[in-house]
């Protein structure tokens, strides 16, 4: 507690430096040059907002306002800027982030908070079954060997023909049924779902191998989705992971549901070949409310209304924070919340707002629940002229365009998204490059009370 108490000392002091040179070493040009970065930010948000939603020329003015509003602001610095004011400022401003961190990581290993579960040794299956998917991330099976790897290590493969439409599910209860005792499946996230609740529901181990395009769930694990081979390993030197399992209207997913903007896009047919060139097309419509849904949504009976967007992950992601290793990913996978990212831009204004303020801005939410549900479609915004729309995938009445782990669904309304806390049994390589510890979130209130507690007191806490 006094080292804890040492740093959040060293983090307040560290800060409020920062602050005091920004105030007095700047002077007046030093003002305007963190004025203009702060237009700066703004218009570079509305031109991306303007790019995005928009067509023609306002697309085009959108694209150059993104480009130039970042440049015009380092240019501004070149002629204008404090160096050494400046360097001095980011300097202090370093050391409160590092110090505020450490402070939080000492008080949360005195405070005993539940830190993730240490992985058991397992020992090696007798009877492993495998399905792969040969065209998974571009041919990975293939190029990594990965069958005959398996099958030198005592499992059995089972292929996928891409030529024609398979059940992956009922491939995996058929290997259960001949005896299989683990499951494990070389494919994307979608696949490993499938997979991975057939598992959950005869108790079985479950190996992921990161064969996929993003392999998502892989990286969480901390697995090598460089080398999908490595997660072999686990066949003969893992240890085991318990981890939650979503689910949506009874489907499994282990990474995302994602409803809105990203789940229109994705129905498309022409989505698969050319996404990002798709995804520019019809954002324009689905942004200002011409081809898209917007959804209403309760999050533990919290009302969402009118999301363009919603994401839903089992286990929320990391906060933001671009001192962060693991700012994309999820800190855990056994904390027992869905994670909830909710969206809604109404206008340029909107956009610039939240470049601005991030998660305080009113156009997004960002919340953890143990239940989330999607009642169904919001009242129609103000319409687009018809001349622009681009149609919409046809969906029968009292249905939403869901993207399940990546993958398009339609499902009825309402949807429900919950956790099975610790329901999956992952088989993993005690060898995980990828593990990162989980960082505590960054609490300046926490970190002021600390710094000014006595000794006595902190003890007693």
């Amino acid at each position: 507690m006094g080292r804890a108490r040492t740093l959040a000392r060293w983090a307040l002091g560290a800060a409020a430096a920062a602050v005091v040179l920004l105030l007095t070493g700047l002077g007046g040009a030093g003002l305007l040059v963190l004025l203009g970065a702060l237009v700066g930010l703004v218009c570079s948000a509305v031109g991306i907002w303007w790019f995005l939603a928009h067509r023609g020329p306002l697309r085009v003015a959108g694209a150059l306002l993104a480009v130039a509003a970042p440049l015009a602001v380092l240019v501004l610095y070149v002629l204008w800027g404090p160096w050494l004011t400046g360097l001095g400022a980011l300097a202090s401003w370093s050391v409160a982030l590092v110090s505020a961190r450490a402070a939080l990581r000492l008080i949360r290993d005195v405070n005993g908070t539940p830190a993730r579960p240490r992985p058991k040794r397992r020992p090696r299956p007798k009877r492993p079954v495998l399905i792969m998917n040969p065209k998974s991330g571009g041919g990975k099976v293939a190029r990594f060997g990965l069958v005959e790897r398996a099958e030198k290590l005592g499992a059995r493969v089972v292929l996928i023909d891409p030529s024609v439409e398979t059940d992956v599910a009922a491939l995996a209860r058929e290997a259960v049924a001949d005896g299989a005792d683990l499951l494990g499946v070389a494919g994307g996230d979608g696949t490993q779902a499938l997979v991975a609740a057939v598992a959950a529901e005869h108790d079985l181990p479950f190996l992921v191998i990161s064969a996929g395009t993003r392999n998502h769930f892989a990286l969480d694990l901390g697995l090598d989705r460089a080398d999908p081979a490595t997660c072999l390993d686990a066949l003969v030197d893992g240890e085991e992971l318990r981890v939650d399992l979503g689910s949506v209207s009874g489907r499994a997913f282990v990474n995302t549901v994602s409803f809105g903007v990203y789940a229109d896009v994705v129905q498309l047919p022409e989505y698969r070949d050319a996404k990002a060139g798709t995804a520019v097309d019809v954002l324009p419509d689905l942004l200002q409310g011409g081809g898209g849904d917007r959804l209403d949504a309760t999050a533990d009976g919290q009302p969402l209304p009118a999301q363009q967007a919603l994401l839903v992950s089992n286990n929320p992601y990391a906060a933001p924070d671009p001192f962060s290793a693991a700012a994309a990913r999820r800190p855990r996978l056994d904390g027992g919340e869905l994670g909830v990212i909710a969206v809604r831009v109404d206008g340029a204004a909107q956009a610039a707002e939240m470049a601005v303020l991030g998660t305080n801005s009113t156009g997004l939410n960002v919340l953890t629940a143990a239940r989330v549900e999607v009642t169904g479609k919001a009242a129609a915004p103000v319409p687009v002229p018809p001349s622009v729309l681009v149609p919409a995938p046809a969906r029968a009445p009292g249905t939403i365009a869901v993207a399940v782990d990546g993958e398009a669904l339609t499902l009825p309304t309402p949807v429900v998204c919950t956790l099975r806390p610790r329901a999956l049994r992952v088989l993993v390589p005690r060898h995980r490059p990828g593990v990162i510890e989980p960082q505590p979130r960054l609490d300046w209130r926490r970190i002021t009370e600390l710094a000014f507690q006595t000794p006595s007191r902190s003890s007693a806490s």
